[in-house]
């Protein structure tokens, strides 16, 4: 499918500083025009990996799992439009559609049954889910999101999915952890999952190229900066929490771990990921950073034929 919206000047140029070489580039805009493939992740609660994809060979879906995660299916056949949200097996929540690279930030945190998560940015609950059912539904996600209709779909999907280890909160991220602080809830594990730009996803929101400009990413940085140094000051020591984006723009990404680092006790941890990335850059334009960036993943669209992302793992020291 093809779209008019063209990316502006300074987008390319930016994407040729990124990227390894015009081939790459050349790459990642013609990849941009076409659309990804559907995927959905199998809801391990309520029925198992081998179960669903026999009833999904029955509709004659061609699917294919991932190898070390066969709960993660990518759909190759055609659909019709809505097909994946209306079958049986979606209302009754057997299966949760959800990008892949969505998947990674709770595949690189793994949560515990025993463990507190807080979900800064949950709805709609993509990656809520994902942690209840790796949970088991034991131990307590803290489920936050700022808009009362998105906290509605966010409520709607844990049912849905049968996810009871849940409580929804609805703050703005930094004021709720002001109120974290006050009952010395300290968490186990945090999802920083940031609004960004979302640069990673042009290919199902090509309006991203009209919206895009410098001031916009400058904006969205000082907003991540403060969501997550405020996430790392409830965080437990040793506590682990996933920073992720779905841009590509460094000042989102490795200035915001920078400034991290600049100002916290903490380190950041190697991921072993089932999809391919490249590694966070340790240099952008004037700016260099600490060499332990090299830890982030970048997630290109056209390494994978996934959505773009980003993401990062770091641990608090004592």
């Amino acid at each position: 499918m093809k779209h008019n919206y063209q990316p502006k000047q300074e987008f390319i140029d930016r994407m040729n500083l990124l990227l390894d070489n015009k081939e790459d580039v050349k790459k990642f805009f013609k990849t941009a025009k076409t659309l990804p493939k559907k995927s959905i992740r199998v809801n391990t609660l309520k029925i198992s990996p081998e179960k669903l994809v026999k009833i999904l060979k029955q509709k004659n879906w061609q699917i294919k799992q991932l190898p070390n995660n066969p709960e993660i299916i990518q759909i190759l056949s055609q659909l019709n439009p809505g097909e994946l949200g209306t079958t049986i097996e979606h209302i009754l929540g057997y299966y949760y559609s959800q990008e892949i690279t969505s998947m990674m930030p709770i595949i690189a945190l793994n949560p515990k049954p025993n463990e507190i998560l807080l979900d800064i940015a949950a709805a709609p609950g993509s990656k809520t889910t994902q942690a209840g059912a790796l949970m088991k539904n034991q131990g307590t996600i803290i489920a936050n999101d700022i808009s009362m209709s998105r906290v509605s779909i966010l409520s709607a999907n844990l049912e849905r999915t049968g996810i009871t280890n849940t409580i929804i909160t609805r703050y703005e991220g930094s004021a709720l952890i002001e109120r974290l602080k006050k009952s010395k809830i300290k968490p186990d594990k945090i999802l920083t999952d940031v609004p960004c730009s979302g640069e990673g996803n042009i290919r199902i929101s090509p309006r991203t190229y009209l919206e895009w400009s410098e001031k916009l990413l400058e904006r969205f940085s000082k907003l991540q900066k403060k969501l997550a140094s405020s996430a790392l000051e409830i965080l437990k020591p040793e506590g682990e929490m996933i920073y992720s984006t779905c841009t590509h723009s460094p000042e989102e990404n490795e200035l915001v771990i920078q400034h991290l680092l600049d100002n916290f006790n903490i380190t950041i941890e190697e991921i072993n990921l089932p999809i391919k990335s490249r590694p966070g850059i340790t240099r952008w334009k004037n700016k260099k950073f600490s060499q332990e960036l090299k830890k982030c993943h970048r997630i290109y669209h056209h390494d994978n034929d996934m959505e773009g992302f980003f993401l990062c793992k770091i641990r608090k020291l004592k």
